[in-house]
C-alpha cells in the first residue's frame, strides 16, 4: 500500500503548479488535479482524464485509482487542499481581510478591492469562492507579488466561518450586517448571529482588527461580547475612525466623507452604485482605504472605479424602461431594503417584481407575507409576485404567478414603459429571464 503524501511535500509541488483544479472540464497545462467527491460524483475516477488533458498531478485518496506515476495519494483530497491552503497561507506575509455578512459582502468586497487596487497589488476572491472548497481555491491563487488580500467567506451553518478563519488566518475583518439570511441552516436570526459572530471571535483571539459599521447597535454588541480589542468604526457619527453622509441618490450614491482628526476636510466620493443600501458598503471601503494610507483621491478614485456586474444592484436601462437588477440573490433582509431603496427613488412611474426568497425553512411563509405586506404599503402601478411561496399568498391587489414563464408571458402581453422597476428574488427563480420583455 502507498504511503500517503503529507502536506509539505505536497506544498514543494505546488510550488512548481500553482495552477489548481478540481474540474476536468477546465484543467489547465501543468495544473494540479484535486479529485474532490460530491454527493453524486467521485473526481477519482477522472485521474486519468485529468492526466490525459494536461494536467501535471492528480490528487487522489482512492488507491484503486493510482495507475500512473503521476496520481499523487493522500488520505483525503478536500482536507489535502484545505490543508494546502492553510500552508500557503502561513508563507504569505501580507494583510490579509476577511470578509463576511448575509447581504453586501461581494459588493462590499469588490469596493474595497477597487480601492486598494489604486495602490496595492491586491487579490481578491473570485465570484462566489467563498465556502470550504472555495476559499482554499482562492487562498492557493495569492501570488507572490500579492501586497494584501481579501478573503469573502460565506457560510449557512454553525462552525463554517470558524473553519474558513482557521484556513485564511485574517488579521483583519468585517461583518457587513446580520439579517435574515440561511435562517433554515443557522436555525434563525440568534444562529446566524453566531455564526457570523465566528470572525469576531476568531479575530478577538489573535489580536486581529475589526472595521465595524457603528451605525449597527447589532454589530457592535457582538464586537463587545467578544472583547474584540482593535476596532476601527465607521458610520455616521463625527467619532468613527471615517464618517460620512448620503450627498446624492439619482440614481447612484455620491457620499460626502471624513477622516478623523481631518474635519475641517470633506470628501466627496461617486459610485456607480444605485441604493442607499450600499452606502454602508462604500464607507466600509474608505474606511479600509483610509486606514491602509491611501491618498483621498485614490479612496474616491477606486470608488467610482468600481462598476457592479453579476445581477447585483445593477442599473439597466432598456429601450422602455429603468431596470434595477438585483437578483443574484434574496432574503428577508436584502428585500427590504431593496424596497426602501426603491421607495426613495424620485421616479414617477414604479414597477416591482419579486421571486420567491430561498432557505428559509419554517420561517419561509411568514417571510413572505411580510414582504408582501411591506410592498402593498409602497406606491407603483405594478405589483408583482413569482414562486410558490408568494403564490400561496394571492390576493386581488397584486399580480401573483407560480413560475417566471407564467410571469413572463403576461408581461409580454401587458408590458411596462416609462417605469423603473426593481428585480429581486432568489437566484434560483432565473428573474433574468424577464428582461426580454421589460
Amino acid at each position: 500500500m502507498s504511503i500517503p503524501m503529507t502536506t509539505k511535500e505536497l506544498y514543494q509541488i505546488y510550488l512548481k503548479h500553482r495552477n489548481i483544479c478540481t474540474d476536468t472540464r477546465k484543467i489547465s497545462e501543468s495544473c494540479l488535479f484535486f479529485a474532490l467527491k460530491g454527493e453524486n460524483f467521485d473526481a477519482n475516477a477522472f485521474a486519468s482524464k485529468a492526466i490525459e488533458a494536461g494536467a501535471a498531478f492528480a490528487i487522489i485518496d482512492d488507491e484503486r485509482y493510482a495507475d500512473s506515476d503521476k496520481c499523487i495519494l493522500v488520505e483525503d483530497a478536500l482536507v489535502a487542499l484545505q490543508e494546502l491552503s492553510a500552508f500557503h497561507r502561513k508563507q504569505l506575509k501580507i494583510p490579509v481581510i476577511g470578509i463576511t455578512g448575509s447581504n453586501g459582502k461581494t459588493t462590499t468586497k469588490e469596493l474595497i478591492r477597487s480601492v486598494l487596487s489604486q495602490h496595492c497589488r491586491t487579490f481578491a476572491t473570485e465570484g462566489n469562492l467563498n465556502n470550504h472548497i472555495g476559499v482554499p481555491l482562492s487562498l492557493l491563487a495569492i501570488g507572490d507579488d500579492c501586497d494584501i488580500a481579501i478573503i469573502e467567506m460565506g457560510a449557512n451553518h454553525q462552525k463554517e466561518i470558524a473553519f474558513l478563519c482557521s484556513l485564511a488566518q485574517p488579521g483583519y475583518g468585517l461583518i457587513t450586517n446580520v439579517g435574515k439570511a440561511h435562517l433554515e441552516g443557522f436555525g434563525g436570526v440568534e444562529g446566524v448571529k453566531m455564526g457570523k459572530g465566528e470572525l469576531y471571535e476568531y479575530l478577538a483571539k489573535t489580536n486581529g482588527t475589526v472595521f465595524i459599521n457603528t451605525d449597527n447597535p447589532t454589530l457592535v454588541d457582538m464586537s463587545r461580547d467578544r472583547e474584540v480589542i482593535k476596532v476601527v468604526g465607521y458610520g455616521k457619527g463625527a467619532t468613527n475612525f471615517v464618517s460620512g453622509g448620503l450627498k446624492e441618490l439619482s440614481p447612484f450614491l455620491t457620499i460626502e466623507w471624513q477622516l478623523k482628526g481631518r474635519e475641517d476636510a470633506v470628501f466627496i466620493a461617486e459610485s456607480n452604485l444605485p441604493g442607499t443600501y450600499n452606502f454602508e458598503n462604500i464607507l466600509a471601503a474608505i474606511c479600509i482605504g483610509s486606514f491602509f494610507k491611501l491618498s483621498t483621491e485614490q479612496i474616491n478614485q477606486g470608488i467610482k472605479a468600481y462598476q457592479p456586474k453579476n445581477n447585483r444592484s445593477q442599473i439597466l436601462k432598456t429601450e422602455n424602461n429603468t431596470l434595477i437588477c438585483d437578483y443574484y440573490n434574496a432574503n428577508p433582509s436584502s428585500m427590504v431594503v431593496a424596497l426602501d431603496n426603491l421607495h426613495a427613488v424620485p421616479a414617477e412611474n414604479k414597477v416591482i417584481i419579486l421571486g420567491d426568497m430561498f432557505e428559509l425553512g419554517l420561517d419561509s411563509s411568514l417571510e413572505h407575507r411580510s414582504i408582501v405586506e411591506k410592498v402593498m404599503e409602497i406606491t407603483a402601478s405594478r405589483k408583482i409576485f413569482i414562486g410558490e411561496e408568494f403564490y400561496n399568498l394571492k390576493d386581488k391587489s397584486a399580480e401573483f404567478y407560480r413560475t417566471t414563464s407564467e410571469a413572463s408571458l403576461a408581461i409580454q402581453k401587458t408590458p411596462p414603459t416609462g417605469s423603473t422597476i426593481l428585480l429581486k428574488g432568489s437566484r434560483g427563480m432565473k428573474l433574468e429571464d424577464l428582461i426580454s420583455n421589460l
